[in-house]
């Protein structure tokens, strides 16, 4: 789909080290197959690549735990185990992840596999069930002292969140990432945004971070609208590959150095590693297993 995605770990190792170069305190993280480019879940490639990050740079490392279609929860769930990162994602409800509409946009397709994983998301969901939740909030919030950015792909998961709290099951402060333009999930719209906002807000006070990810060309748009809420950005080819209309981004970086740029010329300050570090109440670099 893009040239630019990184693939092998060297690629992946030097990739998020641009971007925490270019500003990004945090680092989210998914790994591929050097072979095909397909997603994979396989620790040992994690660990190939997230030493190296570790040694070079002061950015958190959040790991995913979305996994791809069909794997397990031990699947999902075995590179963070091994890992012990500060940080990693949790998806807060199951969704219907609509990817199929981007297959007649795409010109050229890098991999045999691409198009027929898009067109799978017709027929497939996005599984993350109340007990699902539970277990990776006891496995790595509790086994391993990692927190969480907890994704929300609609205002029903900031229910959802609010319900484990009132379980006891996690601590503030929170970090939640509002999740817009997936098809299948809210709309990014601005409309949609203030009412994320102020729910969570209504929900949980003063004791959240918030920032918003948004899918294709309103990526930049809708971080922009964010900042001026006070609130963080997440960018990225995960959820955009381009830079600007028509353009490919060339890399995670150059989207980070964008994104940054924005925010300076409005006067908001770009957080280091340590100050989210303290603002997230993280563990420590010194504490994770890589």
């Amino acid at each position: 789909m893009s040239p630019h995605l990184p693939l092998t770990p060297d690629e992946i190792a030097r990739e998020s080290i641009a971007a925490a170069d270019a500003g990004a305190a945090i680092l989210h993280l998914h790994a591929r197959n050097a072979e095909d480019g397909r997603p994979t879940a396989d620790p040992g490639v994690f660990m190939e690549f997230l030493p190296r990050i570790k040694q070079a740079t002061d950015a958190i490392v959040n790991i995913t735990t979305g996994g791809a279609p069909g794997m397990t929860m031990d699947e999902r769930l075995a590179a963070p185990e091994l890992a012990s990162p500060e940080m990693t994602s949790l998806n807060m409800g199951t969704i219907n992840f609509g990817l199929f509409p981007a297959v007649g946009k795409i010109k050229e397709w890098k991999h045999p596999w691409e198009k027929p994983f898009l067109e799978s998301s017709r027929d497939g969901i996005f599984r993350n069930t109340f007990k699902d939740i539970e277990e990776i909030l006891n496995r790595l919030g509790k086994g391993h002292g990692c927190r969480f950015e907890f994704e929300c792909y609609d205002v029903g998961h900031l229910h959802n969140l609010a319900w484990f709290l009132d379980q006891k099951l996690y601590e503030p402060p929170i970090f939640i990432q509002f999740c817009l333009g997936i098809l299948g999930g809210i709309g990014a719209e601005v409309d949609h945004l203030l009412h994320m906002v102020r729910t969570a807000q209504r929900l949980f006070g003063n004791d959240i971070e918030f920032s918003v990810l948004a899918a294709g060309r309103h990526q930049m748009p809708m971080a922009t609208q964010n900042i001026l809420l006070g609130g963080n950005v997440r960018v990225g080819l995960e959820d955009s590959l381009y830079i600007e209309r028509g353009q490919l981004a060339h890399s995670n970086a150059e989207q980070v150095s964008k994104i940054a740029r924005i925010m300076t010329e409005l006067g908001y300050a770009i957080a280091t590693p340590a100050e989210a570090r303290s603002r997230l109440a993280l563990k420590g670099a010194d504490r994770t297993s890589f």
